[in-house]
């Protein structure tokens, strides 16, 4: 067949011939018919990588560096001395709530400790280059001298021996061999006590790095021999601008209302605040708009409504029961619970008393929200404030234990408001007081007699020599003198006095030892007939009948007994009344 192939045999190779796919993808018809036509795509930019799997935020954006690692200045500044003056501790305890950076801390130091620079000639440094083959192969987690352990999952002793075994040998090929050991309160206690004498004395070449959120729980012995940082929660508002700055990133719009509501809701953990980004996000995403807005932040999180929660709240403070009880349930229809509005205006309550110490409501997670409170701040005054919490934290307690929270949650409510009209405690005894003193001067019989007519200088006079006899140490009797004796005469160095109804014996020799000590003269003490002035306790039982009788006809108390007839007077210290004034709340 001269040439011609061999139709059994194999084709000659022709490496310009083109393949079935190529055929197929050009539209061309093959030996086996013409291909189904393919569904149009839009154009794909080419790309040098294939396409890397989605990771959250959290991931993502764990720092790097320690300027990137946010709120824990304090640490950095001690860590970077600490290199600069080459101080370093050979082991290091990062403690605080769960997101706040302790792994990635303990990852950053084993980066500053191992960096070489990016002409591989450098040392321990607080701001690792990011370039070298350490940093590199510690940021992706597999640099063979730097291990890292979940003590959750090693807790015993034979765990704690294979690191005791493998600190004797040296680095491979980094400058510190380190132990990054998480949630390190997990090891058990056979365990602490096996890694005791190494983590005291370990080899120049080991460092020791533990994370916890449990501090308590690691032994007396461990802390003692680890150099402590206590990771701080984050700030609300420094938690806002770093999620904005992420949002700016990933090219999202957030409105910053809605920052604010995650960084609120995170309460101080990073990790769980971008975990709500990353899911207002989403969220965002299937609304079709795009962009994080604070009510779908609200609706997501099953947050209150901030504006009804104001409209509350002051339905409350002007006293407007209809629209009180309308506002709750309002909030109930959309799904508040009960003990979450006293929970809300709990914590207006508290905004208001912290915007009135100065703070200028910074707390505040929008505009409105801040001028409203520094409105209600200078409206209120702090002791109605306190007594609205006090009132408030009472129905919170009911709320929790009742049978039917919306009912209990309205009538707590509605007990605060009516205490609105009640006056004020302090004031009203302070108004009192006034009336008081002022009313012994006003009130005097028909005839112009005064009402307790003891002689004035006597008085003082007697009242100034019982007050010598006390201060000289002779206590029983000052108070006899004070209580039972009536002065007929009292001149220089001579006394006349009558007893008082009810006292049995003679003190007139025991009188007159006590004036001879305490003003070392000789007295003439005589008992003798008559009434005499009364005594002082007689004098000042007169006086306050005297007080309260005036009291009792002031046009002010007298209105307050037509009010309430069975209301009764009833005298307290001071203390007491401050006490009991810190449970009312008025107006």
């Amino acid at each position: 067949m001269g040439d011609s192939p061999d139709i059994f045999g194999d084709e000659p190779e022709n490496d310009d011939a083109p393949s079935l796919a190529e055929l197929e993808e050009a539209g061309q018809e093959s030996m086996f018919g013409a291909p189904e036509p393919a569904p149009v795509a839009p154009p794909v930019p080419p790309t040098s990588a294939p396409a890397q799997p989605y990771r959250v935020l959290a991931r993502k954006y764990r720092p790097q560096t320690f300027s990137a690692l946010i709120g824990q200045d304090a640490m950095v500044q001690t860590l970077g001395n600490a290199i600069r003056r080459d101080r370093l501790a050979h082991a290091f305890l990062m403690t605080g709530v769960r997101g706040v950076g302790k792994t990635s801390t303990a990852r950053l130091i084993a980066k500053a400790l191992n960096c070489i620079g990016p002409d591989g000639k450098g040392g321990p440094t607080i701001d690792p280059c990011g370039q070298c083959e350490p940093c590199r192969a510690i940021a992706e987690g597999r640099h063979i001298d730097v291990i890292e352990m979940d003590a959750a999952s090693h807790t015993g002793v034979d765990d704690v021996r294979e690191i005791i075994e493998a600190v004797r040998y040296a680095a491979v090929s980094a400058r510190y061999k380190i132990y990054i050991i998480d949630e390190v309160h997990m090891l058990s206690r056979n365990a602490f006590n096996a890694l005791l004498k190494t983590l005291e004395e370990p080899p120049a070449h080991v460092k020791f790095l533990f994370a916890t959120t449990e501090v308590d729980k690691l032994p007396v012995t461990v802390l003692s021999r680890c150099q402590r940082f206590d990771l701080r929660r984050i700030s609300t508002p420094l938690l806002a601008e770093h999620f904005a700055g992420i949002c700016t990133a990933e090219g999202v719009a957030a409105e910053s209302e809605a920052l604010s509501m995650i960084a609120a809701a995170a309460e101080g953990s990073v990790r769980d605040g971008l975990s709500i980004l990353d899911q207002a996000i989403a969220h965002a995403d299937l609304g079709g708009e795009g962009n994080v807005s604070a009510a779908q932040v609200q609706d997501m999180l099953g947050l209150a409504d901030k504006a009804a929660q104001r409209r509350l709240f002051a339905a409350l403070l002007g006293g407007d029961g209809a629209a009180l009880l309308d506002a709750v349930d309002q909030q109930f229809a959309l799904g508040v619970e009960p003990l979450a509005l006293m929970r809300s205006a709990l914590e207006l309550t508290h905004r208001i008393t912290v915007t009135q110490l100065g703070r200028n409501g910074a707390d505040a997670v929008s505009a409105e929200e801040r001028a409203a409170l520094e409105e209600w701040a200078e409206q209120l005054g702090a002791g109605q404030l306190h007594r609205l919490w006090q009132l408030l934290l009472k129905g919170h307690d009911e709320v929790r234990s009742a049978p039917d929270p919306l009912v209990a949650a309205k009538m707590a409510l509605l007990r605060v408001l009516h205490a609105s009209d009640m006056p004020d405690p302090g004031s009203l005894a302070k108004k009192l007081e006034e009336l008081a003193v002022s009313g012994i001067a006003m009130v005097a019989p028909a005839s112009g007699e005064a009402v307790a007519a003891p002689v004035a200088r006597t008085d003082q006079t007697w009242r100034a020599l019982i007050e010598t006899v006390d201060q000289s140490g002779q206590l029983r009797l000052a108070q006899v003198m004070r209580d039972w004796v009536r002065v007929i005469d009292l001149g220089p160095a001579e006394l006349l006095y009558a007893l008082a109804p009810g006292y049995s014996g003679d003190p007139t020799a025991e009188v007159r030892d006590a004036l001879l000590r305490a003003t070392g003269e000789r007295w003439q003490v005589t008992r003798g007939e008559g009434d005499g002035q009364p005594t002082l306790r007689e004098a000042a039982e007169v006086a306050k009948a005297a007080e309260r009788e005036a009291l009792m006809r002031h046009p002010l108390v007298e209105a307050a007994f037509t009010a309430f007839p069975d209301a009764q007077i009833v005298e307290e210290s001071p203390e007491a009344r401050v006490a009991q004034g810190g449970n009312k709340w008025s107006r």
